[in-house]
């Protein structure tokens, strides 16, 4: 029976458990998006698990509406990152740069008064944090077909700043109601072009983007992060299963390394849908490592992989508050407390770096 504890092949990459870190937005960056060395400490008490997912990282400024998140678009950023991924290395753990574009989830304070792009004309829903406060959230203008080649240009530099920042590979952030999601789904994509209406077309951005990452990196160290059940941040879908189980066929004929797919359950810790999940429809489709998320602790992620409905389970919060998660697992250790705290997302070490490990509250005991 597999378990978490055996050893997994993503990819190119070799990780000795199937414990993974999910990305985490924790916002430690500057006003100006360059990674800190704080974060090199964090990532690096955290280098047991099986592979590190990093937090969500701007590909361009366009992308990029969360204060204090890091980006990768330029060389001071680059550079940055460098000293980071080292430290994670040199812990003996494995990190992937997550790549993302918010869409009409940025504001227009980010981007000098310039309005948010999205699939569609569409509004996110609610506020959205800003230096300047909270505020509501814009109309977005839909991208024009001739702006497509510059935003696979952005990726693609991305992609090659985290190559030369040392990472072992990259995800496409295509989740969480951002701007690939936005494309992929029926709610937010209006379009009557080549990249709307059918999911066919709906999906080709995806397809797109992930092959000029896989250009870059070649496919054993691309990964890609989907969202396919239930609304996410206002994006929705009306036929999810036709949908995802379609964008997964197109990952699979580009061979990536694996898919990670972050399903709430319904009346869960952190999510809660009604919708039940995709990932049933998803698991024959897809022939590479399958990867699940979100409310998962070690009792129903243990079930997840003996039932073989995954090959690996990537864990949030869990990991936030314990940068030791695997070994507690191993032993049966209780864990910290998972509460949200507002210093999850501040910008000190307190919530961040000051988590204990088993040996530490031995040691203090």
């Amino acid at each position: 029976m597999t378990t978490l504890f055996d050893s997994i092949k993503l990819g190119a990459i070799e990780a000795p458990n199937r414990i993974l870190m999910a990305p985490l937005t924790r916002c430690r960056s500057t006003m100006g998006h360059v990674p800190t060395p704080i974060m090199g400490e964090y990532y690096a008490q955290r280098a047991s698990a099986g592979l590190i997912i990093s937090e969500a990282t701007g590909i361009s400024q366009q992308g990029l509406g969360t204060p204090f998140a890091p980006g990768i678009w330029s060389d001071e950023q680059t550079e940055a990152w460098k000293p980071i991924v080292e430290q994670v290395h040199e812990a003996g753990g494995r990190i992937i740069c997550q790549l993302w574009h918010m869409g009409r989830l940025v504001h227009s304070d980010f981007n000098n008064g310039e309005r948010p792009v999205s699939a569609s004309a569409t509004t996110g829903p609610g506020v959205i944090r800003t230096y300047q406060g909270k505020k509501d959230y814009e109309e977005a203008r839909p991208l024009e077909v001739s702006e497509i080649p510059g935003l696979l240009d952005d990726y693609q530099n991305a992609a090659e700043n985290a190559k030369k920042a040392g990472f072992d590979g990259v995800q496409l952030h295509s989740a969480n109601g951002y701007l690939i999601d936005q494309f992929i789904r029926s709610g937010t994509n209006l379009r009557t072009d080549e990249y709307g209406g059918s999911i066919k077309n709906r999906i080709r951005l995806l397809g797109e983007v992930t092959q000029r990452l896989v250009d870059v990196w070649g496919s054993d160290r691309v990964s890609v992060r989907l969202s396919p059940n239930g609304d996410s941040q206002g994006a929705d879908d009306a036929t999810p299963v036709e949908t995802f189980t379609a964008a997964a066929k197109l990952l699979d004929g580009i061979g990536i390394a694996f898919l990670e797919l972050r399903e709430p359950p319904a009346h869960g810790t952190y999510g809660n849908t009604d919708v039940p999940p995709v990932s049933p429809d998803i698991r024959p489709v897809f022939s590479n490592p399958l990867v699940l998320n979100s409310d998962y602790f070690f009792d129903n992620a243990t079930e997840a992989l003996a039932e073989n409905k995954a090959d690996a389970i990537s864990f949030g919060r869990t990991f936030m508050t314990n940068p030791d998660l695997p070994e507690r697992f191993r032993t049966g250790a209780e864990i910290n407390a998972i509460d949200f705290v507002p210093t999850w997302y501040s910008q000190g070490e307190e919530g961040y770096v000051d988590y204990p490990t088993m040996e530490q509250q031995k040691a203090s005991a």
